[in-house]
């Protein structure tokens, strides 16, 4: 049974869909990525693995970008296991990466560690134990850039402290239908978190998802953050929660959430749009028991049928038209079987 986070249900995960913890790390004796030519980046990349292989309790497997093709790795930005910068360039950057990419240790992204956790669900304990696991075994053979007073040491200053981003993804279609998002992403940055696109800075949330996540990495440790975005998350959690059971009273929410399935299971050309949007009220419909389709099945639609994941199963670059159609009939086999 795989444990991939996009595969898998955990706790609220009528609106949690997953939990990242992710820790930013440098080793002391070296400049940061942005100031290493290719050379010291590979020779950095093999220290850090040989320090990760002296203890591999997790047996994370050792991967160089250079040995992945573009839609290869644009195909693992979209299941959220390498970051959209870091699939970009190829150059004397590498990764260990789990068996089930629910752990990936991004080496020479922005700092020379980026160790991320995933987990389905609501699970910011589970995660952060594993990643601290981690962090002790490659802490515990080299040397972190790390400051008394300020904390570890990071080319962002504002990952300064603890490094540590922790963030959960949400569903939110009903504070979304009801304008209500808006408001809340205001009374959110007040609170030390971040409110943003699924897939991060810069990001529009696609499809009703929303990841949120702590801010503030100096003068606090992780616990605090950890408990602060617990809180947040639960009062979204009951937020959403109401806002769904009116919005399910109404006939015109039926209405849109079968539209939605019946377009998915019959549609011949799906946009990455369209089929973001007919999921997001499919996903609606099947957490609140109008739709008989597992939420794991949506789960893993939302992230499989991105453009470069497709391209990725294909071999190749499709054009637009032709990875629709091959979106579509993917689609309609899962929801007709």
């Amino acid at each position: 049974m795989s444990n991939r986070w996009y595969l898998g249900v955990g706790e609220q995960s009528d609106i949690v869909v997953s939990t990242r913890i992710r820790l930013a790390r440098n080793i002391s004796e070296y400049p940061f990525p942005n100031k290493l030519n290719t050379k010291n980046r590979i020779e950095l990349n093999n220290i850090i693995k040989d320090a990760m292989e002296k203890d591999n309790k997790y047996d994370l497997r050792f991967v160089e970008m250079k040995t992945l093709a573009r839609f290869e790795a644009a195909s693992m930005a979209e299941r959220h296991i390498i970051s959209p910068e870091f699939a970009s360039d190829d150059n004397g950057r590498a990764f260990m990466i789990s068996k089930d990419e629910d752990i990936c240790v991004m080496l020479n992204e922005e700092d020379h560690i980026r160790l991320q956790v995933m987990k389905s669900g609501f699970a910011l304990d589970e995660a952060y134990q594993v990643a601290d696991e981690i962090d002790d075994i490659i802490g515990n053979r080299l040397n972190y850039a790390f400051d008394e007073r300020i904390g570890y040491l990071t080319q962002c200053p504002t990952n300064l402290g603890t490094g540590m981003r922790a963030s959960v993804m949400l569903h939110l279609p009903a504070l979304t239908m009801n304008g209500q998002i808006h408001k809340l992403i205001n009374t959110i940055s007040k609170l030390g978190l971040t409110f943003r696109g699924a897939f991060g800075e810069g990001t529009k949330a696609v499809g009703d998802m929303y990841q949120l996540s702590n801010q503030i990495t100096l003068g606090i440790s992780e616990e605090f953050a950890i408990k602060n975005l617990k809180a947040i998350t639960l009062q979204l959690c009951a937020s959403e929660r109401t806002a769904r059971e009116e919005l399910l009273k109404s006939i015109d929410t039926d209405d849109a959430i079968f539209r939605a399935y019946g377009t998915l299971k019959w549609a011949r050309l799906l946009s990455t749009k369209e089929l973001m949007e007919n999921l997001s009220l499919v996903r609606l419909g099947s957490v609140s028991g109008k739709i008989n389709v597992p939420i794991e099945t949506v789960n893993e639609l939302i992230i499989s049928m991105q453009p470069a994941s497709i391209n990725s199963r294909a071999g190749q670059k499709l054009p637009t038209q032709e990875r629709d159609m091959v979106r579509a009939s993917e689609v309609r086999n899962r929801l007709n079987t």
